[in-house]
């Protein structure tokens, strides 16, 4: 691999773009595959590739009698959990496990430290701030656990103007409904109401934190493999 090519994928992964390299095999030759590109190659893989690009699924594909090879990047899968609650503890570790990058979000030190969530990244910023601050995108799922309405609410005016594939937010149905209310106050609709899972996870009959945990994730990996079937990646 060339170094500017090298040089130009490091970029793209800072920036948590899927990258797409695609080689033709007998000659070499290589490129780095654009949605902006005017290109007509650039353009020709983009297309034949598409479902590759979408399932993350590097392949060699032929066009034009060529062979190219695929070979697809996509930007880890991220878990930000608002609130660093008891429940925040086994969630980040099932997420870990899961192959999830976690961000633990709490203003409160005391509660959001690397004694009680080791080796994860904390931010001790303001919900909405920090949620802001870190970009969400379509490989981002947002928590919130915190109980706490203005912190809970600060994370969703940011999380339900993002691109998040998944929001959810602790509570019972009398807790979301009051959170309800006060997003239509904050003047958002229907539709941007309605991407909270809430009250959050499956259905399971979770009682402790460990099994509300289980459940969150579940509802996770769940909607982010329906997003991946129906080609929302």
């Amino acid at each position: 691999m060339k170094d500017k090519t090298l040089s130009q994928i490091l970029s793209e992964k800072q920036n948590r773009n899927t990258i797409v390299v695609a080689t033709e095999i007998n000659s070499g030759e290589q490129i780095i595959v654009k949605n902006d590109s005017d290109s007509e190659i650039n353009n020709k893989i983009l297309f034949t590739a598409k479902n590759n690009i979408i399932q993350g699924k590097s392949e060699v594909i032929e066009i034009e009698s060529k062979k190219w090879f695929i070979n697809i990047s996509l930007a880890p899968l991220r878990l930000i959990i608002v609130g660093a609650v008891h429940i925040a503890q086994p969630l980040a570790e099932i997420a870990t496990i899961s192959g999830y990058e976690v961000i633990i979000i709490d203003p409160r030190a005391a509660f959001a430290n690397n004694q009680r969530f080791p080796d994860i990244k904390i931010v001790n910023e303001w919900p909405e701030v920090a949620l802001n601050n870190l970009e969400i995108d379509h490989r981002t799922a947002v928590v919130t656990l915190t109980h706490d309405p203005k912190l809970d609410d600060s994370a969703l005016n940011a999380a339900l103007k993002s691109n998040a594939f998944y929001i959810g937010s602790l509570g019972s149905k009398k807790t979301h409904n009051a959170r309800i209310q006060r997003l239509k106050m904050a003047h958002f609709s229907d539709t941007e109401i309605n991407k909270i899972h809430g009250p959050i996870g499956l259905n399971i009959g979770a009682k402790s934190p460990q099994e509300i945990a289980i459940s969150i994730m579940s509802e996770i990996v769940s909607i982010r493999n329906k997003f991946e079937n129906n080609g929302d990646n």
